[in-house]
C-alpha cells in the first residue's frame, strides 16, 4: 500500500544515520548504508510484513545502546522513511535508485557494493525465507532472483561461481537487478488476473 510518509532522505539525514552506524552505540556487525538499502527493499519486498522492531533489530545486529532521549525514535522515524520511500518506489513501478554501482568489479581487495547490497538484501529475505520461497511462488522468486543471489556471492553451487565467473554475463545480470526488484514486487503484491 502506498505510504504517503515518504520525503526522500536528505544528505544530512543520511550522514547522521551513517555516523550513528559507525558509532560505539552500535554492534561492528551492523549493516552500513548500502546494506541497509539493500536489506530495506528484501523487506519492502517481502511477501508478509515484518514488524518494525524486527528489521530494525536485524539491521543493527541486535539493540543500540542509545545514549540520549529521543536518540531512538529519530534514528527509527529515519529508517522508517527510508523503507516507506523505497516501497513507495516499488509501489508505482518505478525504477529503483541503487546507493552502488551496478557492478561486481571492485577495487583490490574489497568486496564489490553491490555484492555488499546484495547480501544485504539476502538478509532480508532470510527473515522470511518460506513466504519467499512458498509452493507458488518458489519457480518464480528463485528465477526472478538469480541474479541478486549470484550478486551476493553468498552461494557456492557450481552454477552460481560458473556464472561469476563470467564477468560479462554476471555484469550483465547486476545491471538488471532494480528492474527485477519492481517484477518481484508485483509478482508477490499485484492482484492476480
Amino acid at each position: 500500500m502506498f505510504n504517503a510518509n515518504n520525503n526522500p532522505l536528505t544528505d544530512d539525514e543520511l550522514d547522521l544515520l551513517e555516523t550513528f552506524i559507525f558509532s560505539e552505540s552500535v554492534s561492528e556487525d551492523s549493516l552500513d548504508l548500502i546494506g541497509i538499502h539493500g536489506f530495506l527493499s528484501a523487506i519492502s519486498i517481502c511477501p508478509e510484513p515484518v514488524p518494525t522492531e524486527e528489521w530494525q533489530e536485524a539491521i543493527f545486529d541486535g539493540e543500540p545502546n542509545w545514549s540520549e532521549p529521543g536518540q531512538k525514535d529519530a534514528i527509527s522515524a529515519l529508517l522508517v522513511r527510508w523503507k516507506n520511500e523505497i516501497h513507495n518506489s516499488l509501489y508505482s513501478d518505478t525504477e529503483l535508485e541503487m546507493p552502488c554501482d551496478l557492478t561486481l568489479e571492485s577495487d583490490g581487495d574489497e568486496e564489490a557494493e553491490l555484492e555488499i547490497w546484495a547480501q544485504a538484501f539476502m538478509e532480508g529475505v532470510f527473515l522470511r525465507e518460506d513466504a519467499w520461497f512458498n509452493e507458488d511462488k518458489e519457480e518464480v522468486t528463485a528465477e526472478l532472483m538469480l541474479p541478486i543471489m549470484v550478486a551476493s556471492n553468498l552461494f557456492d553451487e557450481p552454477e552460481f561461481t560458473e556464472i561469476r565467473n563470467n564477468k560479462r554475463l554476471a555484469n550483465q545480470m547486476a545491471n538488471e537487478i532494480p528492474d527485477i526488484l519492481v517484477d518481484l514486487y508485483l509478482a508477490f503484491h499485484a492482484p492476480e488476473k
